[in-house]
């Protein structure tokens, strides 16, 4: 499983980056919203991971252009954010597949629940691809 890392701050992409190499996934990073959409539409990732506030294009652009992108339509994005909690429901209504807080990645167990939802989420995104005729 191949996952993108879109994430401006050197030290929360190398972070996750290793947790999840050492999860076993296949990672590529990003450092801009241009670069993320880029690697995205070449590499075609299984997951996204995606910071809203970037340079270049933002998170929110970003996530607009991977929705209308038909090869990129169905693939699961986590926002990985410090924007508040009211940010959530535009969020998820604009296609992002869950809400992470960045704060919470660094506090005792975060890295485990981020990798807990990634792994539930893409548990989830290949038994609807598994059960899709086209597969």
């Amino acid at each position: 499983m191949k996952i993108l890392i879109i994430e401006d701050s050197r030290l929360l992409r190398t972070t996750t980056e290793r947790m999840l190499v050492k999860a076993g996934y296949k990672v590529i990073t990003a450092i801009d919203g241009e670069q993320g959409l880029r690697l995205a539409v070449e590499s075609k990732p299984d997951l996204v991971l995606l910071d809203m506030m970037l340079p270049k294009l933002s998170g929110q652009e970003v996530l607009q252009q991977l929705r209308l992108n038909p090869s990129l339509t169905s693939t699961p994005v986590i926002v990985l954010t410090s924007l508040s909690e009211s940010n959530r429901q535009k969020l998820l209504s604009e296609g992002a597949s869950l809400y992470f807080e960045k704060s919470l990645v660094g506090v005792d167990n975060g890295s485990r629940l981020l990798l807990d939802a990634i792994e539930n989420l893409l548990a989830r995104t290949n038994k609807v691809k598994a059960a899709s005729p086209t597969s």
